[in-house]
């Protein structure tokens, strides 16, 4: 897409931008337990209560904008890991190289506050292993170290996925050693480690950095919040989709009150299955004619939170190749090919629309 020239967009559009309400920033707003509010307020500073020391790792030192107004951060990436407790399959996770406790420091004060969410997310998946995601307010998610992710080299973008991994493995490596981490769940932690039979020529780590979102097209038709909660009447249907507007945090901040706080995790269910148009996975005629997108569709950042599920991208994956299969039988251009004629091939293939 991006090679072709057609337009695309990095980050998250303003609410004013296509008259949506959950895009943009979104300070004030806490829809999942990814946040610091649940637990006593912790401050920023390398002296607690002292701006002048300092801030500790894994906070920006600049303010998070205003509610709504768009920006060019990008909901954080984390590695699904899949860990398991089956001694005959685990191998340990050792301290990484360059490893620095420091790095750490604000899951520490967390732990001293009485934070205690580290296993929430070690969802139990077959043969005794899980599937880790993020959960609570510090977490496999490394807020704001992949800003420039979208947009960079294939080297650059190697060493993103490097300094994640880093990031991931001490952070395991930290839950399991550190004084700062209360007993029972530093001993839990000691007890979990890689499972030995997958990615067997990558360390047992996964091949790749749970990209959740970069570049989205601007295509003939942009899904928006509007699109999914149906406030609005989605045109030439190809598919369905049903999942929460969700994003991960964006970005780790320093409150007006000097205390540590999240932003950008939100979760707004839809009422019902929403209707995704075939115009959101087309490039404007004028600049592609032989193109379809099916994964980074024409939607707003919010819009993309609920399309960006793995069913989804089956979906349009499906109606995708429909509809190059017309163009290629017919020998059309993409954009000539009739919507009754897409509906028709469609249904006949069971596709939902």
């Amino acid at each position: 897409m991006a090679a072709a020239g057609v337009s695309y967009f990095v980050g998250r559009e303003s609410n004013s931008l296509y008259g949506e309400t959950w895009n943009g920033v979104q300070t004030g707003v806490f829809q999942h337990g990814h946040h610091f509010n649940d637990i006593p307020p912790i401050s920023p500073y390398v002296n607690p209560g002292d701006k002048t020391s300092g801030i500790i790792p894994k906070i920006s030192p600049f303010p998070p904008g205003k509610k709504g107004e768009g920006d060019k951060k990008i909901q954080a990436y984390c590695f699904r890991l899949c860990l398991t407790k089956n001694e005959g399959n685990k191998v340990a996770i050792s301290k990484p190289d360059g490893y620095d406790p420091y790095q750490y420091e604000l899951l520490g004060r967390i732990y001293q506050v009485g934070g205690k969410e580290t296993f929430a997310k070690f969802d139990p998946i077959p043969n005794l292993k899980t599937d880790v995601n993020n959960h609570g307010p510090f977490s496999s998610d490394n807020i704001g170290m992949n800003y420039d992710y979208p947009e960079a080299s294939y080297e650059r973008r190697k060493e993103i996925y490097e300094e994640h991994k880093k990031y991931q493995q001490g952070l395991i490596y930290f839950t399991a050693t550190d004084l700062r981490v209360p007993p029972d769940i530093r001993n839990e932690m000691k007890k979990w480690g890689l499972a030995k039979d997958e990615f067997k020529d990558n360390g047992n780590w996964p091949y790749l950095l749970y990209v959740r979102e970069a570049r989205r097209m601007i295509g003939q038709y942009v899904m928006t919040d509007k699109d999914i909660l149906g406030e609005r009447k989605v045109p030439q249907s190809i598919g369905m989709g049903s999942y929460t507007m969700d994003s991960h945090n964006v970005q780790r901040y320093i409150t007006r009150k000097h205390t540590v706080q999240n932003e950008g995790d939100i979760g707004v269910h839809p009422p019902k299955p929403y209707k995704i148009a075939l115009g959101s996975i087309l490039p404007k005629e004028k600049e592609c004619k032989n193109l379809i997108v099916p994964v980074a569709v024409s939607a707003s950042h919010i819009a993309f939170g609920s399309i960006r599920m793995e069913p989804v991208f089956m979906i349009l994956g499906q109606s995708a190749a429909i509809i190059a299969s017309i163009a290629v039988k017919n020998n059309l251009e993409i954009n000539k090919i009739k919507y009754s004629l897409i509906k028709k091939e469609l249904l006949k293939e069971n596709q939902k629309i």
